[in-house]
């Protein structure tokens, strides 16, 4: 579980531990890049895309600004928009569009609503969240998408003794397969690493990483530099975190003719991400600030406009859970109405 005390209150949020305990050992091939894969065999297609890639027409820096300032929601302090910013390369999805996301692991009904219904029937859901938020902002197209953990902290340590569990790249293609079957779905793999390390995680998931429609989420909550377990506390990541996997993404983005990548980075505390004065922007990477915490509306919001409005870095996001906001009164989730007066209003919504 998530804890953090806010003016006296407690905020939980969204982590279960110990879910991947029967599910045996890591998948073969995961990590190694030697078994065929989906994304093998999207990369030998892949030519034809980047063509088209390549093509594209380059950002339009005025509407740009226009969306930006939009999404400040008339913001006088100085914070939002991010000043000197630069602009993405073409291709890029924010703030030409809202992403929204379901959130969660195959493995399990407990992680989100990406793993507790079978294929159809969340897509179904899904749709349902994307048709709310499209009548909430008709100007604002919006970008579904899955959210999927691919690396998890898990409650056991495994043969690494790291207490994470990788994905099998099976399973990963069992995800990118569901993906298919909704028209331009984007997919996003989220890492987890526990005692590990994110430059041993991020890595391995190149093999995915380098198709168009593949992009990157990582959760501090569970990278333990102090070698606590998983769980006990809270972990974090620094800047220079977030700028390695930054700079990874963009050296892809280049080698492979990519639109920019969507890299999101989860928070509900403050120390859960720490000097991020020092966070550097590319215009191949656009950085997602996400506030991942559950709780009551007015709670949220205070997490939200604590760690997230008051330590600006780029685009913003905001987590909702289908069980566990409902547990305190008025035992309801936030409306997208209701998201969408908040400074900045977030671009990335997730739903677990």
């Amino acid at each position: 579980m998530k804890l953090i005390h806010l003016a006296g209150i407690c905020l939980l949020g969204a982590a279960t531990l110990g879910v991947l305990t029967s599910c045996g050992p890591e998948g073969k091939g995961a990590g190694k890049g030697k078994t065929s894969t989906a994304a093998d065999t999207a990369s030998g297609e892949q030519g034809t895309e980047n063509d088209t890639l390549a093509l594209r027409t380059p950002v339009d820096t005025a509407k740009y600004n226009t969306l930006l300032k939009k999404l400040a929601n008339g913001d006088t302090t100085g914070k939002w928009p991010v000043k000197k910013q630069p602009y993405p390369l073409a291709g890029a999805i924010l703030p030409f569009k809202r992403i929204v996301v379901f959130y969660g692991n195959l493995y399990s009904k407990k992680m989100g609503a990406l793993g507790e219904y079978a294929p159809k029937e969340m897509l179904s859901r899904l749709n349902a969240e994307v048709k709310k938020w499209e009548k909430a902002d008709p100007s604002t197209p919006v970008q579904p998408g899955l959210h999927y953990i691919a690396v998890v902290a898990s409650g056991e340590k495994g043969k690494a003794g790291l207490y994470r569990t990788r994905m099998p790249f099976k399973q990963i293609d069992s995800v990118m397969t569901i993906s298919r079957m909704h028209k331009n779905m984007i997919v996003f793999l989220d890492i987890q690493v526990a005692l590990g390390n994110i430059r041993d995680e991020l890595p391995q998931l190149e093999p995915y990483l380098k198709l168009p429609n593949v992009h990157l989420g990582i959760d501090p909550e569970f990278s333990m530099k102090d070698g606590t377990l998983p769980g006990k506390k809270i972990g974090t990541y620094d800047a220079a975190d977030i700028n390695y996997c930054s700079d990874y993404l963009a050296g892809l983005v280049k080698k492979y003719n990519l639109p920019p990548k969507v890299f999101t980075v989860h928070r509900f505390t403050q120390k859960m991400v720490t000097n991020y004065k020092n966070i550097k922007l590319r215009p191949e990477v656009q950085i997602v600030m996400h506030m991942d915490g559950w709780g009551e509306p007015e709670l949220k919001k205070g997490t939200y406009r604590h760690f997230i409005y008051s330590e600006p870095v780029q685009f913003t996001g905001f987590k909702l859970f289908y069980k566990n906001d409902l547990k305190k009164a008025p035992n309801r989730m936030m409306t997208p109405e209701e998201l969408l007066k908040l400074k900045p209003a977030p671009i990335y919504i997730q739903y677990q």
